[in-house]
């Protein structure tokens, strides 16, 4: 039970210390969490694409059931999000999805995900992992297990939220062998698109590579769109639940540019706040204020972008990585949904032309980010350190404030920033910095790699 720890987004490990026994030790804890609580609906287990993702679930529908708790599986492996929807709209007690999310083949993982789906906040994996216990003998009136569509109550709920009709729209989707395939671009085709495939294809391995839609991974998608003169290239990652766009002009559109671009597309048609995390751009802030509306920044994690747009009733909340909810929806980032609302801004105006736009009047921003080895034992106490050591100028630039909302952000006098933060779900310290040209974020990069790593 020592190896069994919940993370950012559930716990993720290796498949030689995830294993058949410990799953099925936090299966018992989520029905024992979930009894305790006074829930007794049915409790819905999702799995992604890997090729011991479907055992893993079928554990854990078996301790669900053992337990007295009905249970529903998918009829094959399905995007989190798509689990996540299903939650709400079938009024379940929660549910289980077995993913390593964009992490390479050799890994597994395991979240819970509470009754209003979005991602369980601290006190409650906090919770369950107080109940890790070995599963017990099953219950007189043990629960049945059936297996579901999940996807065609999330696809009628996506096409009414965005009411986009798509005829005449060419779209390149990338599916990177995840659980988008056959969901996604089936969702872009039932509205009218006409979907170029690429990685559409079943495969465990994800084709030697990480499931994970960044830059470096995406060059036949860029290839694609060029190609075959499509308005937009999509792509999600293992589990679907975040996503990269590709635009004709830039290629890899980065991911606060898009968040912009998307924010200002929505407010053409509503209003209201926008929720962002540390580590993503001030363009959103300034859009904001462009339309008298305001920004709430949170720690990273969607799971506090979640909890931030219930309080605020934001329009909109995101993330740099590529995750992102709307209102309307649940607050669960959504890479199937935000792809067919992506698709319906370009088919619009072009997200070249919206971005050209902003950075005409807003100026432009450029981000980048790197990473330093870091064992979990020592990120704490880089953190001392650092709070100790804040210095007074970061390449040449005056440091203006600090924020302390998660690791330390340095604002300086410019308007540019950087970020030093751990990471929740790899043993290293992540640095962030924006500014207004690559250059400079390059420089402040290098300058925030060499302070960290005089602490590690």
């Amino acid at each position: 039970m020592d190896a069994i720890s919940f993370g950012t987004d559930g716990w993720r490990a290796t498949l030689d210390t995830f294993t058949d026994d410990r799953v099925r030790i936090v299966g018992q804890a989520v029905a024992d969490y979930l009894r305790d609580e006074g829930y007794d609906d049915p409790v819905a287990v999702g799995y992604d694409a890997r090729e011991s993702s479907p055992g893993f679930a079928e554990s854990l529908a078996e301790v669900l059931a053992d337990n007295g708790f009905d249970v529903l599986l998918p009829e094959r492996d399905c995007p989190t999000p798509v689990l996540a929807w299903n939650i709400v709209s079938r009024g379940l007690s929660g549910a289980l999805m077995v993913t390593a999310s964009h992490n390479p083949p050799e890994y597994n993982g395991v979240k819970f995900i509470p009754d209003d789906g979005a991602p369980a906040l601290p006190e409650v994996t906090e919770a369950v992992e107080e109940r890790l216990a070995e599963p017990r003998d099953p219950v007189d009136d043990r629960g049945d297990v059936t297996r579901v569509d999940f996807v065609s109550d999330h696809a009628d709920h996506a096409r009414e939220l965005v009411e986009a009709d798509l005829t005449g729209t060419k779209i390149v989707y990338d599916a990177m062998h995840g659980s988008g395939r056959g969901v996604t671009d089936a969702l872009l085709e039932s509205v009218g698109a006409e979907v170029i495939r690429l990685r559409c294809d079943d495969d465990p391995t994800f084709g030697g590579e990480s499931p994970e839609p960044s830059e470096e991974l995406l060059d036949d998608l860029v290839s694609a769109v060029s190609e075959h003169d499509a308005a937009l290239g999509v792509a999600n990652d293992g589990d679907a639940d975040r996503l990269a766009v590709v635009t004709p002009e830039r290629g890899f559109l980065d991911e606060n540019l898009f968040f912009a671009a998307l924010y200002d597309a929505l407010l053409e048609e509503d209003s209201g706040p926008a929720v962002r995390t540390v580590s993503t751009t001030f363009l959103i802030d300034r859009i904001a204020e462009a339309h008298g509306e305001e920004v709430v920044e949170t720690a990273v994690g969607f799971k506090w972008v979640a909890q931030a747009m219930g309080e605020h009733d934001a329009l909109v909340g995101g993330e740099e990585s590529g995750g992102f909810s709307v209102r309307g929806h649940i607050r669960e980032k959504d890479g199937v949904l935000i792809s067919l609302l992506a698709a319906a801004v370009a088919a619009e105006e072009s997200f070249d032309s919206r971005v050209d736009r902003l950075e005409a009047e807003h100026g432009e921003i450029h981000a980048n980010k790197v990473s330093v080895d870091c064992p979990d034992s020592e990120k704490q106490r880089v953190l001392n350190d650092l709070s100790d050591e804040i210095p007074d100028e970061v390449a040449g630039r005056e440091v203006a404030n600090v924020v302390t909302l998660d690791g330390f952000k340095l604002l300086l006098e410019d308007g540019s920033w950087l970020l030093v933060r751990p990471s929740g779900t790899e043993p290293k310290m992540r640095v962030y910095a924006e500014s207004d040209s690559a250059d400079n974020v390059a420089e402040l990069l290098g300058e925030g790699r060499q302070l960290v790593g005089s602490f590690v």
